[in-house]
């Protein structure tokens, strides 16, 4: 018998910089380790520098380089954009690829603004043919996915309390330099936005709740930095030439939030915590366990089950690498580990195979517009300066 012929999808990839990278890893490696129901065709990358692109393009596998993104949604041999840009560019691109035909990936936050990401996801909702989907890739961690399963089963009982942070340090030195990150135009937002959306979307995927109110602080620590000569990786390096530029954005972010069963939820974003270099923080309480997990040892889950007895009751620490873990059976023996990359490996699979069964892979853009709710109320929140209660101090308070 003849093996039926797998259908061709063509990718194009709007982007190459930190997060053009690792999706384009994923590409490559996806087809590599799983049986997936289609071959993938890296066909098109767009960037606006003519010989940057085209040295990405060659340095990450692509067969053709464009400067124009207009160029790659048209193009005939792609059928999905995959779009790594700054947030102020997602709404266009994203909304013309769907117009013309293509499905989507689409980097977090969905867009910088709610008017914006409605836009994107009412587009998606006018084209129920095709895939359209956000990069939230921390869903797709083997040790979330249990955990998202054990909440499912019921192993932690009724939610009662949700602890999200999101730690990093990579601008706490007022000499690191300005990137497009430390700017509101294109960015939306600061931590918040950046890494704050990737809790708070955990928090929802985990819980299956989502978050129904919120009242917030946000606040910048350094508002002046070194202008960059040059951009790698998160940042970029300056010439110490002393000019400097603003910044328009949040450092960090914390704020509570109602959950849609009952219970309280905190929430931390911040880029100046020190000696944290990319620490997401979980820990939910049920009525009749909990769990706890954190990204810098992201092959390990915290369960504890208070329906055990109390004399021998304690947190168990889960390995997260045995084959009949979510994704785990693709990769190497227990206890061989994965590593962030992996994510983007995992997003790739399912969003193949949804489309190719017709099916639509969460999160959604609905997903994406719901977290991007969440973001809004944030900011509004931490504007109200009106629901901040003063705390008299004890000189005050014995006059």
């Amino acid at each position: 018998m003849t093996e039926m012929r797998r259908p061709r999808l063509g990718v194009g990839m709007v982007g190459y910089a930190f997060m053009g990278a690792a999706h384009s890893h994923a590409w490559r490696t996806a087809p590599r380790f799983f049986d997936l129901p289609a071959e993938i065709d890296m066909a098109v990358v767009a960037g606006r520098d003519e010989t940057k692109v085209r040295a990405a393009a060659a340095r990450l596998g692509w067969r053709e380089a464009v400067t124009d993104w207009r160029a790659l949604v048209g193009h005939e041999d792609v059928d999905l954009v995959d779009v790594c840009t700054p947030g102020d560019t997602h709404p266009e691109i994203a909304v013309a690829a769907l117009e013309a035909g293509k499905h989507v990936l689409c980097e977090k936050p969905l867009a910088n603004t709610v008017e914006d990401a409605r836009v994107m996801a009412a587009a998606a909702a006018a084209r129920p043919d095709l895939v359209a989907m956000v990069g939230f890739t921390y869903r797709r961690v083997p040790a979330i996915q249990l955990a998202r399963q054990l909440v499912v089963d019921g192993r932690i009982g009724q939610v009662r309390h949700v602890r999200a942070q999101y730690l990093q340090d990579w601008i706490a030195d007022p000499q690191v330099p300005l990137s497009w990150r430390l700017d509101r135009q294109k960015a939306g937002s600061g931590a918040l936005g950046d890494i704050g959306a990737h809790v708070v979307d955990l928090a929802q995927f985990i819980t299956g709740e989502s978050v129904t109110g919120v009242s917030a602080v946000l606040e910048t620590f350094v508002h002046e930095r070194p202008v960059a000569d040059e951009f790698t990786g998160l940042s970029g390096a300056s010439s110490g030439s002393g000019a400097t530029g603003p910044v328009t954005v949040d450092d960090a972010a914390a704020f509570l939030g109602r959950l849609s069963g009952g219970g309280l939820a905190t929430f931390e974003a911040t880029r100046f915590a020190y000696g944290r270099k990319n620490a997401i923080r979980l820990e939910i309480n049920g009525s009749t366990g909990s769990l706890a997990f954190d990204f810098e040892d992201m092959n390990v889950l915290h369960f504890f089950d208070a329906t055990e007895p109390a004399a021998t009751a304690g947190f168990r620490r889960i390995v997260v690498t045995e084959p009949e873990h979510a994704y785990v059976s693709a990769w190497w023996p227990a206890g061989h580990g994965l590593g962030y990359e992996h994510g983007f490996t995992h997003q790739a699979v399912d969003l193949v195979r949804g489309i190719v069964a017709g099916e639509h892979p969460r999160p959604t853009f609905a997903d994406g517009l719901q977290v991007q709710l969440v973001l809004d109320a944030v900011e509004r929140s931490a504007a109200d300066d009106s629901r901040w209660t003063p705390v008299p101090t004890s000189q005050e308070a014995v006059r």
